[in-house]
């Protein structure tokens, strides 16, 4: 496994749907299955595909900031800062797990709103 690659690989895949492409996104970086645990998107490539399509035609201007990616073995952890419509923003922890053959085979999220006060100062991201 080449770590650096699959990070690299995490986040292309990643911005590519995010900004509105994921049928390139699937192309180029997905394996044969497609093993979903984000319970609002189904399993399989195509279900990614039609989440990211339906996101992108609700929503076309959104912003994403890769903030972390760590890698060990077959697993690449994102940490991303996301702003939607209105100032909308959110935090995720994504985790892929890549195939021997260095594609994208699994997929963990999880995902919080930014509140707009805080009993600190420190930045979730």
């Amino acid at each position: 496994m080449n770590l650096e690659e699959n990070k690299k690989n995490a986040i292309a895949f990643y911005k590519m749907a995010y900004e509105g492409n994921p049928t390139k996104a699937v192309a180029l970086y997905v394996g044969e299955e497609y093993i979903q645990h984000n319970p609002m998107v189904g399993n399989g490539p195509q279900a990614f595909i039609d989440y990211f399509d339906r996101m992108q035609e609700e929503f076309p201007v959104k912003t994403i900031n890769f903030v972390r990616a760590i890698s060990e073995g077959d697993l690449v952890a994102l940490h991303t800062h996301q702003v939607w419509p209105d100032n909308d923003e959110y935090i995720t922890m994504d985790f892929f797990r890549f195939s021997e053959d260095g594609k994208i085979v699994e997929h963990w999220d999880s995902i919080q709103q930014i509140p707009k006060e805080a009993l600190n100062s420190n930045k979730m991201y």
